[in-house]
């Protein structure tokens, strides 16, 4: 037989024996090796020309003896028959024996077996491993050109992460490939690590998230979580710590190891503990033997009223399934493994025969289940045995005619897991010895053969299986060697009459186009709660729309107070950390969990006040053409032609212009009407002021030329200087109109700090500078007017202009004046208001103090319409 790299490294020692013993013995070391022990184990073995190996629980409890080394250490002893570790272990041999029966499977090739039981115990379990891998003869014969295959290319188990961890950590090695049916320790995908090892149960992480699922998909964002203390409990606690967190979707209450063993003070503090949290779930990562200690101070301390989450090693727990239970454990929701059905396999187990050749030394497992199933005992029979009433085993008995849990196959789920391992190892076999000379993957294009096989060669082909069962499940493995997780959702029913059934309500399951899948069938749930619903478990309530979440300080995140968002700002996510500002055109509604529209302010034609105005300025604009009317109408009268008459008519088009000028502060803002509104403002005020000052100098003029002496200062007041006068005056407010404009222009502008819920669209003015000189070249000249005016107001005369002009004036000032502080102090459109009504008050207070006596007399009393009347007795002339 050619021993394999990894098996000759004992043999290397030879060489050096030689050397250090060159006598008689050292000699007949070299024509021999020979193993240090042989390991009593329990197991079943059929031979073939490839072995697949396996390691089963198929008993509880062992016995180790005691270790003095004062004479040579005896053999560990196993006990207690665990009848569904005996059935998994008969799986794998109805899946070889299977195999071997299918033609288009690994042609002319017969599978082997060789099983062992681990007892429980790591030490065992590894004894199993090792013997496995190197196997059981007690003598090799030392030939360097011996051939043949190892003792087994692959192994089948263990059911424990634990065992797991360290049994792989020492085939991966010599990368013997090793494919568990049980442990799902997310440590055990580092592939770094443990580089031979596969699973086809999914590993801790994809279960973590499925509960984690679970969770959101009910709203639980507050849970405890209780684990066991060893890998499979341990690493779930930290996934489950750092999934939560990077998820956001829940947070832990507690988290609390289960004791090893009966604990009672221990058990009783975790009790404590879950009846003071507020959390209603709790999430049980442990195995069946744990949540069996814990439950009994659970119905000792009667804490009811919680939801329990179950990992897949208690969640169909027959043993827990009792009616003293079920008022706490009712309703009870569970990741489970994949339920499979294989055909033909209960007719395999009714086959099951012990051997009639029995021998005590060997202590077969078949024979051990015979005894246990049908209470007697194989001859030799235990001393006192027959005396006391029991039977002797005839290996007649009809299992058919007993109740077992052997025979129970229609919820297979740890079974069905072994079921695929040995198949898969099957695939990559019969791949491997497919493989056409010259075209394989290993060096030269080489391919194995059943005589050559190497580990290491069946760890290519294990790593691209990919198949499908007769059930319809996809099996194949990823980088890391775990296969496609899919889980079944169990659920506890507590039906009336006390009867207790673990239905499947859904499945998680991860796929490569969907990626993972969470499928539950709410209406077949039982709760175990008054409200036949879910529970509610949250530390805080979510938050409702309008508020944000403040975290309370030293506690998880998931426990937090509600604060009002502040005005202008939403929250319309629940649980949101912060509130969210509306955009630019919008604000908060009331309830703060959406965002409306802002109003729109602007001086608009249609609402009241905007008609008022346009109606006042349209008005204006009336009277000043009927005033134009009548003075052109009665131009030749001397009430006309006494008061400047062509400079009347420039001051009711300047007034004309003034009035009409206010529209443009009505309406929203464009660019135009912001640029046009002030320039067409104070050019057309400064023409209607400089109008008026020149009326009132040649008022002056006049009459100081009606003194002796004192006619040469008309001609300073020719009508061509009159004109001259007034658009030079006026040229200077366009050019800081122009000026403004070109250098800082007003623009329309959307102002949004006077109201919060509004827009208020407005001019802004630009440059405050050019401003403040328009309003003050029109405050100028309207001063000096009135100045001019009231030192002609006491002129002899029957009908003195210059008294109209004083008053207007001094009204004119008085609006202008008010109109500052309050421009400035008005928001909005209301600014707007108070600009029109400026423009308006002042237009109108020139319009009746200077032409409302004029037209009262032309109109009303034409008698003083006369040359003598307007002279009276102090002044002979014309003005």
């Amino acid at each position: 037989m050619k021993v394999p790299l990894p098996f000759k490294l004992p043999l290397l020692l030879i060489p050096m024996l030689h050397s250090a013993f060159p006598s008689a013995a050292a000699s007949s070391l070299l024509s021999s090796c020979q193993l240090q022990g042989k390991f009593h184990l329990n197991g079943m073995h059929k031979a073939g020309d490839v072995v697949l190996g396996g390691l089963f629980e198929i008993h509880f409890f062992s016995v180790f003896p005691d270790l003095s080394f004062t004479s040579e250490p005896q053999q560990p002893t196993c006990y207690g028959l665990d009848v569904l570790g005996l059935r998994k272990a008969q799986t794998m041999a109805f899946a070889i024996d299977e195999i071997n029966r299918n033609a288009e499977l690994l042609p002319n090739v017969t599978l082997g077996y060789s099983l062992y039981d681990n007892c429980v115990q790591l030490e065992i379990g590894f004894r199993a491993a090792m013997a496995l891998i190197s196997g059981e003869q007690e003598n090799i014969v030392f030939d360097r050109n011996c051939v043949g295959s190892p003792p087994v290319v692959g192994l089948v188990g263990d059911s424990s992460s634990t065992h797991s961890i360290a049994i792989s950590s020492v085939l991966g090695l010599y990368r013997v490939p090793m494919i568990s049916y049980f442990a799902t320790c997310a440590c055990l995908s580092n592939r770094h690590k443990y580089p031979s090892f596969f699973r086809t149960i999914p590993s801790d992480d994809f279960q973590v998230q499925v509960l984690i699922q679970i969770l959101k998909h009910f709203g639980w964002t507050w849970a405890g979580l209780l684990i066991s203390n060893d890998d499979y409990g341990l690493h779930a606690a930290q996934s489950f710590q750092s999934d939560l967190t990077l998820s956001g979707e829940g947070c832990l209450a507690y988290l609390e190891v289960l004791p090893l063993g009966n604990n009672a003070g221990e058990l009783k503090r975790i009790v404590d503990i879950m009846k003071k949290s507020s959390a209603r779930v709790v999430i049980v990562f442990a195995h069946e033997n744990h949540v069996i200690d814990l439950m009994e101070e659970v119905v000792r301390q009667n804490l009811t009223g919680l939801q329990w989450l179950a990992s897949e090693a208690w969640s169909t727990s027959a043993m827990l399934q009792t009616p003293e239970l079920m008022p706490y454990l009712g309703g009870t929701l569970g990741v489970a493994i994949r339920r499979g059905e294989i055909p033909g396999l209960r007719d395999f187990l009714l086959e099951t025969h012990p051997d009639l050749h029995y021998n005590s030394n060997e202590n077969t497992m078949v024979n051990q289940f015979w005894e246990f199933t049908f209470q007697c005992r194989f001859a030799p029979p235990p001393a006192g045995w027959v005396e006391n009433g029991g039977t002797l085993c005839t290996g007649e008995e009809d299992l058919q005619s007993v109740e077992t849990e052997y025979l129970a196959t229609s919820d297979l789920r740890p079974e069905y897991n072994v079921y695929k391992a040995v198949y898969a190892l099957a695939y990559a076999l019969d791949d491997m010895l497919r493989c056409e000379p010259g075209r394989g993957p290993f060096t030269e294009n080489s391919c194995a053969t059943s005589q050559t096989l190497q580990p290491w060669q069946l760890m290519y082909y294990l790593e691209k299986v990919n198949f499908t069962t007769s059930f319809g499940d996809h099996v194949s493995f990823d980088e890391n060697g775990d296969a496609l997780p899919i889980y079944d959702i169990m659920n506890w029913l507590w039906l009336p009459g006390e009867q207790i059934t673990v239905q499947k309500v859904g499945d998680a399951k991860m796929s490569t186009l969907k990626g993972e899948e969470l499928g539950l069938q709410e209406n077949k749930i039982y709760w175990n709660f008054d409200s036949k619903g879910p529970a509610r478990s949250v530390c805080s309530e979510n938050c409702p729309p309008g508020t944000r979440m403040m975290r309370r300080k030293k506690e998880p995140v998931c426990c937090f107070d509600c604060i009002p968002c502040s005005e202008g700002k939403i929250s319309n996510k629940t649980n949101s950390i912060e509130c969210f500002s509306c955009p630019e055109d919008f604000w908060s509604s009331p309830q703060r969990d959406h965002c409306l529209p802002k109003k729109t302010g602007f001086l608009s034609y249609e609402e009241p006040l905007g008609m008022c105005l346009t109606a006042a300025s349209l008005l204006g604009t009336f009277i000043c053409a009927v005033v134009l009317g009548i003075f052109i109408y009665h131009r030749s009268t001397p009430i006309v032609k006494a008061n400047n008459s062509e400079v009347s008519f420039q001051l009711l088009l300047s007034l004309k212009l003034c009035f009409l000028c206010s529209l443009l502060f009505i309406g929203r803002p464009r660019l135009w009407t912001c640029q046009l509104r002030h320039a067409a403002f104070g050019i057309s005020f400064v023409l209607c002021v400089s109008c008026i000052l020149v009326k009132t100098m040649v008022v002056l003029a006049v009459f100081k030329a009606s003194k002796p002496g004192g006619g040469a200062s008309l001609k300073w007041f020719g009508v061509s200087q009159q004109r001259g006068t007034v658009f030079v005056l006026t040229s200077v407010q366009a050019a800081i109109c122009t000026v403004w404009l070109v250098t800082s222009s007003p623009t329309p502008n959307k102002n949004t700090s006077y109201y919060n819920d509004e827009i208020v669209y407005e001019c802004a003015i630009g440059s405050a500078v050019g401003f403040s000189f328009l309003l003050g070249y029109i405050g100028l000249l309207a001063i000096l007017s009135f100045l001019i005016a009231f030192l002609a107001r006491d002129l002899p005369d029957n009908f003195n202009e210059a008294k109209l002009i004083t008053f207007s004036m001094l009204i004119f000032c008085a609006v202008w004046v008010a109109f500052v502080p309050a421009y400035i102090s008005s928001p909005g459109k209301y600014a707007d208001a108070v600009e029109v009504f400026a423009i308006l008050a002042s237009s109108f207070s020139l319009l009746v103090a200077l032409f409302g006596p004029k037209c009262y007399i032309i109109l009303l009393s034409p008698e003083k319409n006369t040359r003598k009347a307007l002279m009276g007795r102090a002044i002979k002339g014309t003005a």
